[in-house]
């Protein structure tokens, strides 16, 4: 594996040493992907995907016998872990903190596949993003999500308001809007969130809803704005899911969102070699947060309102 040295089961990271097993495990039958290839993933990747774990209440979804057999989500660090895992305790959960490299690859070796993470840093209650997931009912559906995110970019470039979007890693879209840190909560949030949602539906009726029950939903693509709220979560960036095949989901450029873009083409492997070629879309994200004209908006909004 680059970057370490192995041996005897073990990888020297950072100074940590950690047990690593059943490197030939197959975690992703289809895609013929073996617990040494996802770990490998990790390594190359981790360099764009920690900066969005860090300093986050993290929930990982762990597969212990590989993505196609039973899975649970862990958000209490377990007894058993290393003693350079970093964690915090809120409320009665023992978090981990993924914010280097050696607890990244400690999770991957307890196949933890996918990573979920709050919209707030674990020194706020204030989210540092707001985030629209837009989640058709199948892939088959996916155009319905890429609609979606471009009407909504047009919105938003009218209000002059930066945004950036990934794929799920499934069958959908995440438009991210970040915003200056400690500023918002997410009260001030949601009243943005529900009027462009509910202005979405408004004008596409037939395409979009904000049904929260699924059976009631037909061939919509639901636009989830009440998921971003203290305590919900979100996939993070560069995180596998766990599918048949072992899709990412990835920060893209709004010029590839269009009837082209299939969210099948970002696997595992697809995903490490377009990173070599291509600056990473969401590392511009911190650099507009204080550009952004949220309070304007929000100040409109609620005048609206009353």
């Amino acid at each position: 594996m680059a970057g370490s040295s192995k041996t005897d089961g073990q990888l020297n990271i950072e100074g940590n040493t950690i047990q690593i097993t059943s490197l030939d495990k197959i975690l992703y039958p289809k895609m013929d992907i073996n617990k040494q290839a996802y770990l490998q993933y990790l390594i190359e990747i981790n360099k764009l995907m920690l900066p969005f774990l860090k300093n986050r209440f993290l929930t990982v979804k762990r597969y212990p016998h590989g993505m196609f057999d039973d899975f649970f989500y862990q958000k209490n660090c377990p007894d058993y872990a290393p003693s350079f895992v970093e964690t915090i305790q809120h409320d009665d959960i023992r978090y981990i903190i993924c914010n280097d490299l050696s607890t990244l690859v400690w999770l991957g070796n307890q196949l933890a596949l996918e990573f979920h993470i709050p919209f707030n840093k674990v020194t706020s209650v204030c989210p540092t993003e707001i985030v629209f997931d837009l989640d058709p009912p199948s892939r088959g559906h996916f155009p319905l999500a890429v609609k979606a995110a471009l009407e909504i970019k047009t919105i938003l470039d009218r209000l002059e308001v930066h945004s950036f979007v990934k794929t799920s890693g499934n069958k959908g879209l995440q438009i991210y809007i970040p915003l200056e840190e400690n500023q918002f909560t997410y009260n001030d949030t949601r009243v943005f969130t529900k009027f462009i949602a509910e202005y979405l539906v408004d004008q596409s009726p037939d395409s979009f809803t904000i049904e929260r029950m699924k059976n009631k939903r037909g061939t919509k693509c639901y636009i989830d704005f009440l998921q971003h709220a203290e305590g919900k979560t979100i996939i993070a960036p560069y995180s596998l899911r766990g599918n048949d095949e072992a899709l990412v989901a990835t920060p893209l450029e709004w010029k590839e969102v269009g009837h082209q873009l299939v969210p099948d083409k970002f696997t595992m492997e697809s995903v490490l070699e377009r990173v070599k070629s291509q600056e990473c879309p969401f590392s511009r994200m911190d650099s507009v947060r204080k550009k952004q004209p949220f309070r304007r908006i929000l100040s409109g909004l609620l005048n609206q309102k009353n």
